[in-house]
């Protein structure tokens, strides 16, 4: 016996309903759902977690979390809103100052300079200085030697964490753009720099590549490796260094459009 099919004479339109307003609800609720079940930073988790999201069957990630496992011991997971490889970078960077200040002075003092170096390149300066004092607020936070839970409380602050993400983007926009004629090649479809970070850098919710971790990683001087967790052939996960021939001070694990941080 075939399912009964839903009767499209059955949906009855109501004119005095707002419909925008409804679809706005609805979404608000899912956006809540969302920020309950998976926070913007988590707490440290075992690899059991990780394991736990693949069927056993599937041995190809199997056998590359074991690969994981072998080298880290723990991972933290950053919520998947398009903005999770800048906030992961930006906290783990953080994380790692509270335990080595040894390099607290001389990212302190890139990040005061970023401003004026930004308003140079033409960025709004009322705007620019706005995030640029939050961000320096947080850093300032980790001079002060706070906890590492503060440091948790602060990165799932949406608004505190936000201005952070929305910073460190406009910095790999400016080294972007500061360095346009050598990111030049690597544009597609006809872009300039300029268009392609107005599109794919700036705004909050783009996801990142390659080109935004360089410009990133260069501009701040931190290294960082990525290990790719992807489908590709092996059983090992594939490791990168940024920029090329640094000493990493950031693990963050890549799996296909989505970014967290790993612990050694």
């Amino acid at each position: 016996m075939e399912p009964e099919k839903p009767d499209p004479n059955a949906f009855s339109y109501d004119p005095d309903k707002n419909y925008d307003e409804a679809t706005m609800v609805q979404q608000r609720q899912i956006e809540k759902q969302i920020a309950d079940e998976h926070p913007l930073v988590s707490e440290r988790l075992s690899f059991d977690q990780l394991t736990k999201e693949y069927m056993e069957e599937d041995k190809i990630y199997q056998s590359k979390i074991e690969d994981l496992q072998s080298r880290y011991q723990f991972f933290r997971k950053t919520r998947g809103d398009g903005n999770c490889f800048f906030r992961a970078f930006g906290f783990a960077y953080l994380e790692s100052l509270l335990k080595d200040r040894s390099d607290l002075k001389r990212f302190k003092e890139v990040i005061t300079k970023s401003k004026d170096t930004l308003v140079e390149l033409g960025f709004p300066q009322f705007t620019i200085e706005d995030f640029h004092e939050t961000f320096m607020e947080i850093v300032e936070k980790v001079e002060n030697g706070c906890t590492i839970q503060e440091l948790v409380e602060t990165f799932n602050n949406q608004g505190l964490s936000d201005y952070l993400v929305v910073y460190l983007r406009l910095l790999v926009s400016g080294h972007l753009q500061k360095e346009h004629d050598f990111f030049q090649n690597f544009m597609e479809g006809g872009r300039s720099v300029k268009e392609f970070c107005n599109q794919e850098v700036e705004p909050m919710g783009k996801e990142s590549d390659h080109i935004h971790i360089i410009a990133l990683t260069s501009s701040l001087g931190v290294g960082v490796c990525i290990e790719y967790m992807d489908r590709g052939e092996g059983d090992k996960v594939t490791s990168h260094q940024f920029p090329d021939g640094s000493q990493p001070v950031v693990s963050l694990l890549y799996k296909p459009g989505h970014y967290d941080i790993l612990y050694k």
